[in-house]
């Protein structure tokens, strides 16, 4: 991908999804009575719409782009945020749901830094670097989550 409106449109999708995602673990922690984790996943779905905003901006968006199926770049035809998306029901328990999460940041950062690592656009590059170091940070907030929580069961 070397177009950076069309990088900054999928950026978006990924975004709005991760953003999502994360209010459905926050009502199924809160339905669990587990209100630590609830509030970790609250403060994640702050932060995807906050790099919704992001790249909203730096693409000169005023609403939400949409990309025709012709237009889309996912690997394996489905948006990281969403590959192995199940939902959420009421059996799902912290653990699942934590793992559940760093399954989806590390899609979402293989996807940037496969861009990142592939495009010919010089200012992409930064870009995607960029999304991809934020994506690296998720994961690994995930994984102290995950390692707390095993030790705790």
């Amino acid at each position: 991908m070397d177009d950076l409106h069309l990088f900054l449109a999928h950026a978006i999708q990924l975004e709005r999804e991760a953003a999502r995602h994360y209010e459905e673990l926050t009502e199924q922690m809160q339905t669990a009575g587990n209100s630590e984790v609830a509030g970790f996943f609250r403060q994640m779905a702050v932060f995807s719409r906050k790099h919704l905003g992001e790249a909203m901006e730096r693409g000169g968006f005023r609403t939400v782009p949409h990309l025709r199926p012709d237009q889309l770049r996912w690997p394996d035809g489905i948006s990281p945020e969403n590959a192995g998306w199940e939902g959420v029901d009421g059996f799902t328990d912290v653990l699942g749901a934590l793992e559940l999460a760093l399954q989806a940041e590390r899609r979402g950062h293989a996807f940037y830094a496969g861009i990142a690592a592939t495009t010919h656009n010089v200012r992409l590059k930064r870009m995607a670097d960029e999304f991809a170091s934020e994506e690296a940070e998720h994961v690994a907030e995930l994984e102290k989550w995950i390692d707390r929580v095993a030790a705790a069961e």
